[in-house]
């Protein structure tokens, strides 16, 4: 088995609908720090699980955008953002030749504050 983790940071804001009082309700800013983990048990016809570009490529289009318009009817917490960037990330590498999955998804909003998915 092959494995391969692309980090990125990207900046975004947001504002959050939560059942309690917080500032976080607030529109406010991150650096974010995606992670995405990447296996397959063959290499591609390049002799990689994935290229490192297309998984920057993806993730990069939530840089510097209202991360409530993208997810519309979702509250964007660190853990909807994960589930949202492994599913929709999945359904892109699906059709390569070497059946590459995305295994995990890490969200840092801020630091200390780590939100990951694993299917």
């Amino acid at each position: 088995m092959f494995i391969v983790t692309k980090r990125m940071t990207i900046a975004a804001s947001h504002k959050l609908d939560l059942s309690y009082d917080s500032p976080c309700a607030n529109l406010h800013g991150h650096n974010w720090v995606i992670e995405v983990t990447v296996a397959s048990d063959n290499l591609n016809l390049s002799g990689m699980v994935v290229d490192f570009a297309a998984l920057k490529d993806f993730v990069f289009r939530l840089d510097h955008i209202y991360l409530n318009k993208v997810f519309d009817k979702t509250n964007p917490t660190a853990e909807n953002i994960a589930v949202w960037i492994f599913s929709r990330l999945q359904t892109i590498i699906e059709g390569a030749s070497n059946k590459p999955k995305v295994t995990k998804v890490t969200v840092q909003e801020s630091e200390g504050n780590i939100a990951c998915y694993i299917p």
